[in-house]
């Protein structure tokens, strides 16, 4: 194992390298976008991104709750809540405003009925009970919005549109992961739990290696996991030590909540780049 200082040194030296990266790649969403579209994507790619989104929100939103319980940059934390809210309604009026098959209309509906009483519950001040509701919402919520997933991934008529949904539900495990990492920080340390943050950990080591090989990508998109895959052994290393830091350790919980944020953004613009890549390919002569 390398000692803290090096691996701090190295931390630095990589956020700094995203940073510049993630730069360059918002410019090139930016100039997609203004193609047409949500950014550059066609409909189909577009729902999926927003379906996508709305899954990895549940989780998201779940942790800055906890988070905030916590009192972990809880201004911060609850002015991000709030920030989120406002996203999460512009992606159900975005999916709500195309005409959809009924299938796709009920779990739509679904979806949004637990977002209504999810988005009441984070507006209450964090507590033990609170958290415990916010919690079972975003589970319900991640299920319902994942059959959403299915339900419009299965109208996408390239391998690419798979590889787009992998990398939303990449987007959403972080999150959860993070989020079972603070109940865990908080006190929480049943079974359930540990278990769950290692079947999560697994997940998403095995989707990363599976987008990471896609054969199917393209340059762009191997750009953005390559991103995604430096942003993970920082915060997969920070997750494993778990075990060796005491309940409430600060330090620990501050540096999981910051790196989850990060590996957020990375994941984001990759199922971007995704979407256009898929926008492209169903573009092309048959």
């Amino acid at each position: 194992m390398l000692p803290f200082k090096a691996v701090r040194h190295d931390l630095r030296r990589v956020s700094l390298i995203v940073a510049c990266s993630l730069l360059a790649l918002s410019q090139g969403a930016l100039a997609a976008g203004k193609e047409g579209g949500k950014e550059g994507a066609g409909p189909v790619a577009g729902d999926i991104v927003s379906a996508g989104r709305l899954r990895m929100q549940s989780q998201r939103l779940a942790k800055l709750y906890q988070q905030a319980g916590m009192g972990l940059n809880a201004a911060q934390a609850m002015q991000q809540i709030a920030a989120s809210a406002t996203e999460v309604n512009a992606e159900f009026n975005r999916l709500g405003s195309a005409p959809r098959k009924a299938n796709i209309r009920r779990v739509l509906s679904r979806c949004e009925s637990l977002w209504q009483e999810m988005r009441t519950a984070l507006n209450q001040a964090p507590s033990p009970a609170g958290s415990e509701r916010v919690n079972q919402l975003a589970d319900e919520l991640m299920i319902h919005t994942g059959k959403l997933n299915l339900l419009i991934e299965a109208e996408a008529e390239a391998p690419i549109g798979r590889l787009l949904d992998l990398s939303s539900r990449l987007n959403m495990l972080s999150q959860r992961l993070a989020r079972l990492y603070l109940q865990a920080q908080g006190g929480n340390r049943s079974q359930g739990v540990i278990v769950d943050i290692e079947q999560a950990r697994k997940e998403f080591a095995s989707g990363l290696l599976e987008l990471d090989t896609a054969r199917d990508n393209t340059s762009a998109s191997r750009d953005a996991i390559g991103l995604a895959r430096n942003q993970w052994i920082f915060f997969d290393s920070a997750i494993s030590r778990l075990g060796m830091t005491g309940r409430g350790d600060g330090k620990a919980a501050q540096n999981v909540a910051t790196s989850s944020e990060r590996i957020a953004q990375v994941l984001d613009l990759a199922s971007s780049q995704y979407a256009r890549d898929y926008t492209e390919a169903t573009r092309q002569p048959r």
